[in-house]
C-alpha cells in the first residue's frame, strides 16, 4: 500500500516535482555514499528528447529500458551529463544509474519519458516526481494509486503559498507549496474504482481534473502503458512484487 505521507522534492528525498541547477553535481558524501544520478532538464527536438542531468564527475551514466536497450553518457568535470533519446510514439521507462570506478548507484524507481519530452521519476510506494518549474496557479501533475486504492497526488504552484485539495467536492486536506514550487497530498482514505473529481485551489486559481480510477492488477510483464484522454497511465511492477499505477497528466493551460 502507498504510505500516507508528505514527501519533498526529487533528488532531495521527496515526491513533488523537481528541477535543479545542473552545475550542482552530486558528490561523495562524508558518510561514504554517492548521490544517485538525476535528470534536471528535457528538451524535444528533431533528433529526439535531449536529457541533461547531474551525477558524480567522471562517472558513466546509463539509462536502460526493461527490454534491454540502453543509452550512455559520461559526466564532465562538473558532473553534468547529456544524452539524446530517439523519438518515440509512446511513453518509455528507463532505469537510471551511474558507475564510477567499481561503484554503481541506481536511482529510485523508473524514469518515465513521454513522446512530448515530459519526465517523471516513478517511485515504489510513493508518488511520482514530475520535472516541472513552479506555476503561478496550482496544477496537478501526477496521481499514483495501488491495488488497495491508497493514492498520492502531486503538482506545482506558487512558492510558499497554501493549497487545498477537494475530492468529489469534499475537502481532504491542505498543504504548503515548498521553496521549489512543489506540493503533494497523500489521501487519507482509499480511492474507490470509478470516476472522481480532483480540485486543487490556492493562490493564482485552481486546477480541476475528472478521471476514472482503476486499481492496478497483476501484470505479466514489467509494465503496461496506456494513453488516456488527458494523461499517460503506467501500470508497473514494484521491486517488492506489487503493482502500482501512475497517471501523468497532460500540461494544463497557462495561468490566468
Amino acid at each position: 500500500m502507498l504510505p500516507l505521507l508528505i514527501l519533498g522534492a526529487c533528488g532531495d528525498g521527496g515526491r513533488s516535482p523537481w528541477k535543479q541547477d545542473a552545475s550542482r553535481q552530486p558528490a561523495a558524501a562524508e558518510a561514504g555514499y554517492l548521490t544517485a544520478p538525476r535528470v534536471l532538464a528535457a528538451r524535444t527536438g528533431r533528433s529526439g528528447v535531449a536529457l541533461a542531468g547531474a551525477a558524480a564527475p567522471g562517472s558513466r551514466v546509463r539509462l536502460g529500458t526493461p527490454t534491454g536497450e540502453a543509452l550512455f553518457a559520461t559526466t564532465d568535470g562538473r558532473g553534468v551529463w547529456t544524452v539524446i533519446a530517439p523519438p518515440a510514439t509512446s511513453l518509455r521507462l528507463f532505469g537510471l544509474s551511474m558507475t564510477i570506478g567499481d561503484r554503481s548507484v541506481q536511482s529510485e524507481g523508473y524514469l518515465a519519458l513521454t513522446p512530448e519530452g515530459r519526465v517523471a521519476q516513478l517511485r515504489a510506494g510513493a508518488g511520482a516526481q514530475v520535472l516541472s518549474p513552479p506555476s503561478r496557479r496550482p496544477i496537478m501533475l501526477a496521481l499514483d494509486v495501488d491495488r488497495d486504492g491508497a493514492a498520492v497526488i502531486s503538482g506545482v504552484g506558487t512558492i510558499d503559498s497554501d493549497v487545498g485539495l477537494r475530492v468529489d467536492r469534499t475537502a481532504v486536506g491542505g498543504s504548503t507549496v515548498d521553496r521549489k514550487g512543489r506540493y503533494s497530498f497523500a489521501l487519507n482514505r482509499p480511492l474507490t474504482s470509478g470516476p472522481h473529481a480532483f480540485e486543487i485551489s490556492g493562490e493564482g486559481g485552481e486546477d480541476v481534473i475528472i478521471t476514472d480510477i482503476v486499481h492496478p492488477v497483476a501484470l505479466d510483464r514489467p509494465f503496461r502503458v496506456q494513453r488516456l484522454v488527458r494523461a499517460w497511465r503506467v501500470d508497473w511492477m514494484t521491486p517488492g512484487g506489487g503493482v502500482q499505477a501512475t497517471l501523468l497528466f497532460d500540461p494544463a493551460g497557462p495561468a490566468a
